[in-house]
């Protein structure tokens, strides 16, 4: 809401110069209407002081996506219904669960009371609405579409939404399994094995290799755990310090496409996430060179964003899209051909969307086989860790049998 300032006579004759909170200045004046009071004066202030909070806020509310895609579907929805802009998002702001998300929806809704766009008013929370989100809404009130754009936002969120909470879900499972093969041998060598090896010691006789090979680990652990940890603890504190540098950030994530199993992934899940950002801000009407540059702010690679910015400078100064993102290397041949395609027959953002579902489920297939292949190793290393604790053990007893025998 804004705040007025007027100048004005109320019913028994009394000189009044005071503010009030209205939605407009319309609302303002029906206000002052209804209280008996004739205006010879008004002006807007500014910002009420709850939408100043919100808007200085603005920066650090958070949303969850999964709100801010079915925002994007229910506006979309009144909107096709023709419904006006400012009721909409007044029925929505009614009904949302996320009472921060409310309040902003509320403040967006003033503004665009005022006579701002909705793009412009997004613009105050680019945490909540990306680059992404606002190019496409200035898009769509432009040429008319801002339901159907607002649709196509909404499948995007929502599929970006099933990705990850596959991804998630699929890595559930191996990082719990380590985690409790990581303790238990902890636990193994630290608290169990110290108190039954102290038996086989007393008895002053020549132990196996494998007993003495675990007597000493078990010993190093209990005497540096402290250190070990704080050693850890250390490492994970500098690579974090290091890695804000940008530099730095860049050479770790270079690396990172380096490793056997975790380079094609990340290749391949952001590429498709490139290419189905492409091709819907491609579809809604949004300038190549635009949307290629709108469409790297969606990639946490920092190596991966800057060849696909190089690739839209290389589309800048006159190369196909095909042979600009091929020179990135992140595409497989199967998405180079039908972009390639694309360009030629004028379907791109439609044979984009195609390409981006075969690498996700390229990315899918390529997770689900490493996960195969890392669960039963992880099961065969901690087996092979515990056998050779319990052997370690059994031979000084067998040995033991043997002498009394």
């Amino acid at each position: 809401m804004s705040q007025f300032s007027y100048h004005g006579i109320t019913a028994t004759g009394k000189d009044l110069r005071a503010t009030l909170e209205a939605d407009s200045l319309r609302h303002a004046r029906q206000i002052l209407r209804e209280q008996g009071i004739t205006l010879l004066g008004i002006r807007p202030v500014g910002l009420s002081i709850s939408s100043q909070m919100i808007k200085k806020s603005g920066k650090r509310i958070k949303v969850p996506s999964h709100a801010v895609s079915l925002f994007s579907r229910q506006l979309a929805t009144l909107i096709n219904a023709a419904l006006p802009i400012e009721a909409a998002l007044n029925v929505i702001a009614r009904q949302t669960e996320h009472a921060a998300f409310a309040k902003v929806l509320a403040t967006v809704r003033n503004k665009v009371v005022e006579g701002h766009t909705l793009a412009d008013a997004f613009s105050d929370y680019p945490r909540i609405f990306d680059p992404m989100f606002k190019t496409l809404v200035t898009a769509g009130e432009r040429t008319g579409q801002l339901g159907a754009v607002l649709e196509k936002m909404a499948d995007y969120n929502e599929i970006r939404q099933q990705i990850k909470s596959k991804l998630t879900q699929a890595m559930i499972y191996p990082l719990m399994l380590t985690l409790v093969a990581i303790l238990v041998i902890v636990i193994l060598l630290v608290a169990v094995v110290p108190q039954i090896i102290e038996q086989f010691v007393h008895l002053r006789h020549a132990l196996p290799l494998t007993t003495r090979i675990l007597i000493a680990v078990s010993g190093f652990l209990q005497t540096f755990w402290l250190p070990i940890s704080l050693g850890a603890a250390g490492i994970v504190i500098s690579l974090k310090l290091a890695l804000r540098s940008p530099k730095q950030l860049a050479r770790f994530h270079t690396l990172l496409l380096q490793i056997m199993v975790a380079g094609p992934l990340i290749r391949a899940v952001n590429s498709a996430r490139y290419a189905r950002t492409l091709s819907i801000l491609q579809s809604s009407g949004v300038p190549l060179l635009d949307a290629m540059k709108i469409s790297t702010a969606g990639i946490s690679n920092v190596h991966i964003h800057r060849l696909f910015l190089q690739a839209a400078e290389n589309v800048r100064q006159g190369t196909s899209l095909f042979n600009a993102l091929e020179q990135t290397h992140m595409f497989p041949p199967m998405m180079l051909y039908m972009i390639a395609s694309g360009e030629q027959s004028g379907r791109l953002g439609e044979l984009m969307a195609r390409a981006a579902d075969n690498q996700d489920k390229l990315m899918q297939h390529r997770l689900s086989m490493a996960l195969a292949i890392f669960e039963p190793l992880l099961i065969v290393s901690m087996a092979s860790i515990v056998l050779f604790i319990v052997m370690s053990i059994l031979q000084p007893i067998l040995q033991l049998n043997n002498l009394v025998s």
